[in-house]
């Protein structure tokens, strides 16, 4: 019995790491009917249930979302939604996408911001649902005041693939994005399973890259962090399982400025959303090498720390942080109760108590900042950011001063 496990799990980590290796644009299909999916990543058996991190509750042919709630408490507002047959960018329509979550946000330094989104559906009276398991949109909106704007048409293919079966590789799922040297890369999650509500189980985490912005990527062995509890033999090739990579399952990106400059710094937290939050930091050119990644003790930087220290005590979620130069301090926002921030001096902190910008009844989670806002540009106190819904199933815009 043992052994057969072992075997099973080494070939869906081989077959996921094969999923995941070169996707191309694919050409979208005929669509049928319109509506949004349901799906679960809570463990909780919708009619729908491909997984994926929020808790949608419904399932009709129609789907979920609703018209966005209206909040506004002087700070922080409900902007307009982002993606769903709702949002003004009509996605289900334009690319094939009618529910959708995450909407990780980075600067390609060509004038665009990309998102990656998770699990991804479009037409729900397809046997499929239209189900990618990850999916890329760009904008060149830079006035998010009255929403954001995506750019172009076309059905919207996967990033990269995965097994796409609960045990062995459900799916993948991207959680931090950032530009280095004219490429593009992104770190994702390899789903083994969804577990009870916010918990999840992970194979691996790795870093794909793509040399055209975003149209095909491309996953070096190098970057794979299997996870601890994975109980396998591992491929020809793959780096070696240590007590780091646990840490590391989910991410988010920073370039540093000032004294921190010359770096760029991975926030990692567990797989799931009870975890603590840790930090590396590595020179540009050695994103795809996690050996010379250096790691925050608690007093100090280290190449391959067996323990690093926390820098942020969970439980933390999906989290983004960025530099802002109107506050002069590094800002970090995740999702635990309500939408909370953080501020910092340092990446690696010490990091203020997170103060709640929106309140756990407007039921947000993966709060991803988008780079165009006033805030991280230094223009005014605006912050922007990605949010997703747990009962609509799709990203929303948000705004809220920082202060």
């Amino acid at each position: 019995m043992r052994r057969t496990a072992r075997t099973i799990t080494t070939f869906a980590l081989s077959t996921a790491m094969a999923a995941a290796a070169v996707t191309a644009v694919v050409t979208p299909p005929p669509a049928q009917a319109s509506g949004a999916c349901s799906n679960s990543g809570t463990g909780i058996r919708l009619p729908f249930d491909f997984g994926s991190l929020g808790f949608p509750r419904g399932g009709a042919a129609q789907g979920p979302q609703k018209p966005l709630p209206h909040f506004d408490n002087g700070r922080t507002k409900t902007i307009s939604w982002v993606t769903g047959p709702l949002s003004g960018n009509k996605t289900f329509t334009r690319f094939g996408i009618s529910g959708t979550d995450v909407g990780v946000a980075w600067d390609n330094e060509r004038g665009q911001t990309l998102m990656a989104f998770g699990d991804t559906f479009g037409n729900c009276l397809h046997q499929d649902r239209g189900w990618r398991h990850n999916t890329l949109l760009r904008s060149t909106d830079t006035n998010l005041a009255n929403g954001l704007t995506l750019q172009r048409r076309g059905f919207a293919g996967e990033m990269f693939g995965a097994v796409g079966f609960s045990g062995i590789e459900k799916t993948t799922i991207p959680t931090a994005g950032v530009s280095i040297g004219g490429k593009q890369y992104v770190n994702y999650m390899s789903v083994r399973a969804w577990g009870a509500p916010s918990r999840w189980f992970t194979n691996y985490s790795a870093t794909a890259v793509s040399s055209n912005n975003g149209r095909s990527w491309f996953t070096p062995q190098s970057t794979i962090r299997v996870n601890a509890g994975v109980d396998a033999a591992l491929p020809a090739g793959w780096p070696s399982v240590n007590q780091v990579n646990p840490l590391f399952q989910q991410s988010a990106y920073l370039k540093g400025v000032g004294d921190d400059a010359g770096w760029v710094y991975q926030y990692g937290t567990p797989n799931g959303r009870f975890g603590a939050a840790h930090i590396a930091r590595f020179r540009p050119g050695d994103i795809l090498d996690p050996g010379k990644y250096q790691y925050w003790t608690g007093t100090r930087w280290a190449v391959g720390a067996a323990r690093p220290a926390a820098i942020v005590r969970g439980p933390v979620t999906e989290l983004s942080v960025a530099w802002s130069p109107y506050l002069n301090k590094y800002v970090m926002l995740d999702s635990p109760h309500g939408v909370k921030m953080r501020t910092a001096n340092h990446p690696q902190g010490p990091w203020s108590p997170g103060r709640r910008i929106a309140p756990s009844s407007l039921e947000l989670y993966a709060p991803m900042m988008l780079p165009s806002s006033p805030a991280l540009r230094g223009t005014g106190p605006e912050l922007y950011f990605n949010a997703s819904r747990w009962d609509d199933y799709n990203v929303a815009l948000i705004r809220t001063k920082v202060r």
